[in-house]
């Protein structure tokens, strides 16, 4: 059934059945995040005739190179029937991007290779109540004024024009700050997941600007925090592990396609584990 069940584009009246499809995979229900997908990315997915989703995926295209893979979910009385590969396969084929991106849990990890992902590296995530961060006082609150510079740099340092996700995560963040050196040189965010506030974006030209970022970030941010990082940035896990935060899981990081002009030295913390 799942290889020629109809795949459809999704939209913001579909927040509900995505949220609850979720929550049958025992994921929490991430209202706020959802909306960002939808309103940067493509939301794809399969109708259940009985009502709600069967299946979906979020595609993100970042210009015409990147397309950015994330919430690939099967409910589970549908799992193991092809739904998955139908609804992701849809996903690429529309987006048409040369290059795929995702992060992946054992439990999808097969799936992706089948399809031809290859794993390329790993991010492990932190979470707690961080202890004795003291804010470094280098960045301040960006400004409208400042969206332009940040949309280059995250050009640059990603390697894939993502001028549309930029601009949205000003409104996004609970903070959102830049560093300035004769122009803008880093810039950070932070946003509210349910109970929790995830620290990124942070890019900054090395390691002890990113770290400096994300103290100010973490030193104003309530209650638990949230790290995604890349193992090419040990500093930043050694950072995590000073200030309390507990490692939780690990991620592959994975790429369908040839590889693109990826920055890992500058790129300090992702957005988010959906969107790189």
């Amino acid at each position: 059934m799942g290889n020629d069940a109809e795949v459809r584009r999704l939209d913001l009246t579909d927040l509900g059945a995505c949220l609850d499809l979720g929550a049958d995979r025992g994921w929490p229900r991430e209202e706020h995040k959802w909306r960002l997908l939808f309103r940067v990315g493509q939301v794809h997915g399969v109708d259940d005739p009985r009502g709600g989703l069967i299946a979906v995926v979020v595609g993100t295209p970042y210009g015409g190179s990147v397309n950015a893979i994330s919430m690939m979910l099967v409910a589970t009385e549908h799992a193991r029937r092809g739904f998955g590969a139908r609804v992701l396969g849809e996903t690429l084929a529309r987006v048409g991007a040369p290059t795929a991106l995702l992060t992946a849990t054992p439990m999808g990890r097969p799936l992706y290779l089948s399809m031809g992902f290859r794993v390329v590296g790993r991010t492990s995530t932190y979470v707690g109540v961080p202890r004795g961060v003291v804010p470094a006082g280098v960045s301040r609150p960006a400004t409208a004024a400042d969206v332009e510079a940040v949309i280059a740099l995250d050009n640059t340092v990603f390697g894939a024009p993502r001028a549309e996700l930029m601009a949205a995560l000003p409104g996004f963040c609970d903070q959102f700050r830049v560093v300035e050196d004769c122009g803008v040189v880093a810039f950070g965010g932070a946003w509210p997941n349910i109970d929790q506030t995830v620290l990124g974006p942070v890019t900054a030209p090395d390691t002890a600007t990113g770290l400096a970022l994300l103290s100010d970030l973490a030193a104003a941010a309530p209650g638990v925090v949230r790290v995604d990082v890349d193992h090419r940035q040990p500093e930043v896990m050694a950072w995590a592990r000073s200030h309390g935060l507990e490692h939780r899981f690990d991620t592959d990081i994975m790429l369908l396609g040839p590889d693109f002009p990826f920055d890992a030295t500058r790129s300090i913390t992702p957005v988010m584990l959906a969107l790189g």
